[in-house]
C-alpha cells in the first residue's frame, strides 16, 4: 500500500498543542497541500461529493489485503486540509473499522465544528457518508 502523507495520530497531538485557532487553521492549510496531486481521470462523478459548496473528490482503493486508502482533492485551501483529515483518519483501515468509525467523535475531539460554518459541517458529513458508502460498495465487488 502507498504511503498515505497524514499520520492521524499526530494530527491530534498537533492539535494538543497548538491552542490559537489561526495556527490551527494555518495546521489545516498545509496538511491539504501534503496530498498528492489528484488525478485528472478521477475528476468523475463516482468520486465527486456534490453535497459539498466547494469541489471535493475522494477516491477509496483498497489493496489485496482489504485494507484503504485513499486519493483526495479540493479547490479551497481549507476544506483541503479537511478533507486530508478525513483521509487521515480512514488510511490503513478495514471495510468494517471503516464503517464502525466515528469521524463525527474526532472532529468534534479536534473542535473543528465549532470553528466551520454550518455549511461547511453538512459538507464534511457528506464526505464521511461518501467515504463510508465507496467502501462498501468496493468490499461488496470483493465478496
Amino acid at each position: 500500500m502507498d504511503t498515505f502523507p497524514i499520520d492521524y495520530p499526530r494530527v491530534v497531538e498537533a492539535f494538543e498543542f497548538l491552542q490559537d485557532w489561526d495556527a490551527r487553521y494555518q495546521f489545516i492549510t498545509e496538511l491539504g497541500e501534503k496530498l498528492p496531486p489528484y488525478p485528472d481521470e478521477e475528476r468523475i462523478d463516482l468520486y465527486h461529493v456534490p453535497e459539498c459548496m466547494s469541489t471535493v473528490y475522494i477516491r477509496a482503493i483498497r489493496d489485496n489485503e482489504g485494507l484503504f486508502t485513499f486519493h483526495g482533492d479540493c479547490d479551497t485551501s481549507t476544506v483541503k486540509g479537511v478533507v486530508a483529515i478525513l483521509l487521515g483518519m480512514f488510511n490503513g483501515r478495514t471495510a468494517s473499522e471503516i464503517d464502525e468509525f466515528d469521524a463525527d467523535a474526532e472532529f468534534e475531539k479536534l473542535g473543528l465544528f465549532e470553528h466551520l460554518s454550518p455549511s461547511r459541517h453538512v459538507g464534511v458529513y457528506a464526505m464521511v457518508q461518501r467515504v463510508k458508502r465507496q467502501v462498501s460498495a468496493i468490499e461488496e465487488s470483493h465478496v
